[in-house]
């Protein structure tokens, strides 16, 4: 079965939150994540107001019906930055608008065929703020991946439901920083 890709904003994003809260406890049940029903209850729950935040957009890659999958963020606005960071941001990026990406998953069954990279592309490309920002696990996979295509550590933070998350940053504009 062919792949098929689709991005939602906004509110329109709901027809996806069931088959995104069972990509997210499946994925997030896997070491080092280890995360239970209470944590994939808090996504659960935490999912429309994010979906209600300026510029939220939603990438999904689907097999039929299933979700094979996604990736999400929304507008982090100049001058904000991430609650409980241990460090400023270089000012640049504090005074500049950010993609804050708040998941990317892939179904672990279908990791090393191009999806996560896809998803990555389609959810970064024409976006209007300068850079992209998001929390990674420091133990995680993922974790080397974003170091391997460009993103760099600003800062570490800690939630007091989790282990304490690298603040990492990524400039979107191809351009050089003058």
């Amino acid at each position: 079965m062919a792949l098929t890709h689709a991005t939602s904003h906004g509110h329109d994003a709901a027809r996806f939150f069931g088959p995104l809260v069972d990509l997210y406890e499946c994925v997030y049940a896997e070491p080092p994540y280890e995360e239970g029903p209470d944590q994939v209850s808090r996504f659960r729950d935490n999912l429309p107001g994010e979906a209600a935040r300026p510029g939220f957009t939603i990438v999904t890659v689907a097999d039929g019906p299933s979700l094979v999958g996604a990736a999400y963020g929304w507008t982090m606005s100049a001058g904000n930055w991430w609650s409980r960071a241990d460090a400023e941001p270089p000012a640049r990026i504090r005074a500049a608008s950010k993609l804050a990406v708040m998941e990317w998953i892939v179904h672990p069954l279908r990791r090393g065929e191009g999806v996560g990279a896809e998803l990555m592309r389609r959810l970064l490309a024409d976006r209007p703020e300068r850079y992209a920002t998001l929390a990674s696990d420091p133990r995680s996979r993922a974790r080397e991946i974003y170091a391997r295509n460009g993103w760099w550590q600003v800062g570490t933070s800690a939630l007091p439901w989790g282990p304490p998350m690298d603040l990492l940053v990524r400039d979107l504009d191809p351009r050089p920083v003058r």
